[in-house]
């Protein structure tokens, strides 16, 4: 482990993270994980967990650490889209190359479906844009 661990370390869950505070400074030098709050990245609240209270540092540790995660989540859905295109090039490739007759009709409908689907929608969305601009 590092010399120097963070002050605090968020577990990261679905909606948020479980916030706790480090303490190395005790007798034994174990790592003592206190839960200080629940953070909430859907509607950015902060629940500060039991009796506690939160300090201004903590505020801003945690504060700070939910607009990094609005940044890294922002980041993968982006990157996800574009996955989406390269598994989309790489359907194409292989139902060309390589599908069966019996592969290709057990997925058929559901691509064309779906397909048309993501189709319609970017339509909808361009056109909405271009009216708007």
């Amino acid at each position: 482990m590092a010399d120097k661990l963070p002050d605090y370390y968020f577990r990261v869950r679905e909606n948020g993270a479980f916030v706790f505070r480090l303490d190395t400074e005790n007798r034994q030098r174990r790592i003592e994980m206190d839960q200080i709050a629940v953070v909430n990245m859907r509607n950015g609240e902060i629940k500060v967990h039991g009796e506690r209270s939160l300090s201004e540092d903590d505020i801003e540790a945690i504060k700070t650490w939910m607009e990094g995660r609005a940044k890294t989540l922002a980041h993968r859905e982006i990157d996800d889209i574009f996955r989406a295109i390269d598994y989309l090039n790489n359907t194409a490739h292989w139902a060309q190359s390589k599908a069966t007759d019996a592969q290709l009709e057990a997925v058929t409908d559901e691509l064309l479906l779906a397909m048309h689907d993501l189709r319609s929608t970017l339509v909808r969305k361009k056109a909405d844009r271009l009216t708007r601009g």
